[in-house]
């Protein structure tokens, strides 16, 4: 600063100019939303100022024809001008366009004493009059060089900047704010070190290219810069000139150190660097897309003056006019045509070759062959529908009763909805196949979906059509192949959907099971409603707990449970036998077996709830016999009971595999698994040692927690069963349950694992026919468990005498048949003190 500057006032610096030029879309008053002047923008200003300053005298060169105050000229209270969305810097000369009241006093009270003016920025610029509180504490003192009052009381004028301050202290009752400042001048800086003029440089070089980007001659304004070589003044200039957010711009103001300042303009535009370079990709791939766009349109118009002169112009116009006549006969709702006919308008202003036209036309095609209205006739004779089940299959009279009952309402109430079913037991029961018998008897369409391992949720909603490959889901896709609106249509195996990061199928079906919302069913392809209100969905599962409650309370569960080896039997003669033999190129009573020997192979050489490895038994039968047949002899080929072993080969389980005696330390309990009941050998031994209690046999955290309370009941009633009340401290008890590979878990062996600890600690072994299930408190309750059916067969196939169960499941009782009850003796118990003197043996 020079010694001129410091003594002598200053004078605004005089500028002949335009009313013209004074720009109204910056300043004060300027609506929000407008961004202000770039860096391009540079030669216009300095075209509009070197006229009468010089290029020199407005960016700075060295020299001092600038005005260069010192914190002594200015004064320390000024008037306030609030300017909405520019922030003002040092050697900046800008128009401003002044109409708020205020703003226009500050400015009258400027020219009426020695020009000066603090411009502060609003923090808000929708605030109509803002408070002391709504604007920067830190801004630039500014000289008004010229002003042009307006006929309407508005004002625009010049302003320059001159130094930055800041307000110490807001005054109030003027008609405009006034505000006390500290001038914050420029700190000395020495010689530049290497890193400082590697900045500078950086900080022009950025500048370079942007205008090199923006399409802008740089050689004037590089000048300009090169020949400023104060930093804090270059940061001040290319600030002044760069798009920036206020509050960018404001943080930069703040900014006392020159370099530090330099630093954060130098961070602006390497961002304006990166946006330029991604505008100018922008327009350089818009342009080759229109040049692509304006050939295939000359190709396309060449290829159409070929097809006119060859006589096939008019296949496209037939074509378009089948699909109109195809959606007005689809019987589509007015909401969904309305669509249909929109996308038919797009295709037909569109080449027939182009990607997007074979994309809306797949879409029109799936969309006129759903069956929008078409249902399908129900047979409503009850008693046909029931003699069709009983065809079909043998007992499961529940399920039957329901189909009935729903063949009954809808016979009476041709409106109703829809019933969501599902299925529910161990493989093998025939889940699968009643499902084709429903809709025998229901005279409807059938469609087998499988869920299994399925991950991907647009599986069931199906893909948007923005998709290269897109195809509706599976449900939409299941009702086009039926053709028809109502078919029965089953999800097997909903027990194992899956999850990943492609979405969550069963959430997807909380629409679909659902009959209050799947009137309006969305698929993704086709992005209209259709109504699965009248398509009857069945579900099956092996077990309920994979299942979402959500998804879970929208179905009625039916379960299936699975069968006893009569009725086994009774299946095999009508069912597997007649369609094995078939299979298997044998007429009709060619191969002959009795039920004896039925049993026999159902008892000795499968082991299931379910009836699939009986069929393959028989299945192995009929192929002996079949080849016995192809070598030329003659028929009818009969099972004996010497021959079966040779057939089948030896007897893979046997009734004497139960013990006659069991040891002491030994119970049989009862186990439920999805593929129907096992029994389960409970070991207890005892050794010399510290009371450890230790658990073997892959043992889940339920079965361990229950080892756990049947020791604290042991303890607790040691004098009871005349245990030795030490036994915890001078014993070490060792629990195993065998098949370690084999995990198991759950609370039902509570009961087994309390007699087994028993009969160990009181050397008293357990009757050998005797099984038993149930949960235990530790207050002694038995609780009840689940699949006791299931548990009772597997104790009768394994020649159990009796059976314990909790007095609470003595309702599941009603669903075991009377000739399996007539087989074993089942006993209910309430409290674990009843069981001992059941178990021990006599």
């Amino acid at each position: 600063m020079s010694k001129k500057n410091k003594k002598t006032p200053i004078k605004p610096a005089r500028i002949r100019r335009k009313k013209s030029d004074i720009q109204q879309d910056k300043g004060a008053d300027r609506k929000p939303g407008r961004s202000k002047p770039g860096l391009e923008e540079l030669p216009e200003i300095i075209e509009a100022l070197t006229g009468s300053v010089g290029g020199s005298a407005l960016f700075g060169d060295g020299d001092d024809d600038m005005p260069n105050p010192s914190a002594a000229d200015i004064p320390q209270v000024l008037p306030v001008l609030a300017v909405r969305d520019i922030v003002v810097f040092n050697y900046m000369i800008l128009p401003l366009f002044v109409g708020r009241e205020k703003s226009v006093k500050a400015v009258d009270a400027a020219l009426a004493s020695d020009r000066y003016i603090l411009i502060l920025t609003q923090k808000d610029e929708s605030v109509e009059d803002p408070n002391h509180d709504e604007l920067y504490q830190t801004g630039t003192v500014g000289m008004i060089m010229r002003m042009l009052k307006m006929p309407d009381g508005r004002l625009k004028v010049l302003v320059q900047g001159l130094a930055r301050a800041k307000v110490t202290r807001f005054k109030s009752g003027a008609p405009y704010h006034i505000a006390e400042l500290e001038p914050l001048m420029e700190p000395e800086i020495g010689p530049l070190t290497p890193e400082q003029e590697a900045l500078i440089r950086s900080s022009r070089e950025q500048s370079e290219r942007i205008l090199t980007l923006r399409g802008i001659s740089s050689q004037d304004i590089m000048s300009v810069l090169n020949n400023v070589s104060e930093p804090g003044r270059l940061a001040d200039l290319i600030a002044s000139n760069l798009r920036m957010k206020v509050e960018a711009a404001q943080k930069i103001l703040e900014c006392h150190e020159p370099m530090k300042r330099l630093e954060l303009v130098n961070g602006q535009l390497l961002k304006e660097v990166e946006v330029a370079n991604m505008q100018n990709k922008i327009q350089t791939m818009a342009k080759e897309g229109m040049d692509k766009a304006q050939r295939d349109f000359y190709l396309r118009e060449q290829l159409k003056a070929i097809k006119r002169e060859l006589g096939d112009d008019g296949d496209d116009s037939e074509d378009m006019e089948d699909l109109r006549k195809a959606i007005q006969s689809s019987g589509m709702p007015k909401d969904v045509m309305k669509e249909a006919f929109k996308q038919l308008r797009r295709l037909e202003t569109m080449h027939a070759e182009s990607s997007e036209a074979t994309v809306i036309r797949t879409y029109l095609d799936w969309m006129t062959e759903l069956p929008w209205k078409k249902l399908s006739r129900d047979r409503l004779d009850i008693k046909k529908a029931e003699t069709i089940l009983d065809e079909d299959h043998y007992d499961l009279e529940k399920v039957k009763e329901r189909i009935l009952e729903y063949l009954s309402v809808r016979k009476l109430n041709p409106k109703m909805k829809g019933p969501i079913l599902c299925f529910v037991g161990p493989p093998g029961v025939g889940k699968t196949s009643l499902g084709r018998s429903i809709a025998r008897s229901l005279g409807r369409k059938f469609h087998r979906m499988s869920l299994g391992g399925m991950r991907d949720e647009a599986e069931i909603r199906g893909h948007r059509r923005t998709y290269i490959g897109a195809m509706p889901g599976r449900i939409i896709q299941a009702i086009k192949q039926c053709g028809t609106r109502n078919p029965v249509i089953m999800l097997d195996e909903i027990d194992k959907l899956g999850s990943d990061f492609r979405g969550d199928p069963s959430s997807a079906l909380l629409e679909v099971l659902d009959p209050e919302q799947n009137y309006s069913f969305t698929d993704h392809y086709l992005n209209v409603p259709f109504d699965l209100s009248k398509a009857m969905f069945i579900c099956t599962a092996n077990m309920l707990d994979s299942i979402p409650s959500a998804l879970l309370d929208r179905m009625e569960v039916i379960r299936i449970p699975g069968y006893t080896e009569q009725e086994k039997t009774v299946i095999a003669r009508r069912y597997l036998i007649p369609r094995q033999t078939e299979e298997n190129g044998l007429k009709d009573k060619e191969m002959v077996i009795s039920n004896v020997l039925v049993s026999k192979v159902i008892r000795e050489y499968t082991r299931e709830a379910g009836l699939r490895n009986v069929e393959r038994e028989i299945g192995t039968l009929c192929r002996k016999m079949a080849r016995r047949k192809a070598e030329g002899e003659k028929g009818p080929f009969k099972v004996t009971a010497k021959n079966l072993y040779e057939l089948l080969g030896p007897p893979r389980f046997l009734d004497d595999e139960k013990e006659t005696t069991l040891p002491a330390g030994v119970a049989v309990g009862l186990a439920w698994t999805p593929y129907g009941g096992e029994i389960l050998h409970i070991e207890v031994t005892t050794m010399p040692g510290k009371g450890k209690l230790i658990l073997t046999g892959k043992l889940g955290d339920v079965m361990k927690e229950s080892a756990q309370a049947a020791l604290s009941i042991a303890r607790t009633r040691a004098d009871m069963y005349g245990i030795d009340p030490k036994f915890s401290e001078n014993l070490d008890i060792h629990i195993h349950v065998p098949a370690g590979a084999t995990p198991k878990d759950g609370p039902s062996a509570g009961v087994t694992l309390v007699t087994a600890l028993i009969s160990a600690l009181t050397n008293t072994p357990v009757c050998p026919d005797l099984a038993m299930t149930g949960e235990i408190s530790l207050r002694g309750r038995v609780l009840p468990v689940g699949g006791v059916k299931e548990k009772i067969l597997a104790a009768v196939s394994r020649g159990m005498k009796k059976v314990l169960i909790p007095s609470q499941n003595k309702k599941d009782l009603a669903d075991i048949p009377d000739e399996l009850r007539k087989r074993i003796i089942i006993k209910t118990i309430e409290k674990v003190d009843e069981v001992w003197p059941l178990a021990k043996a006599k």
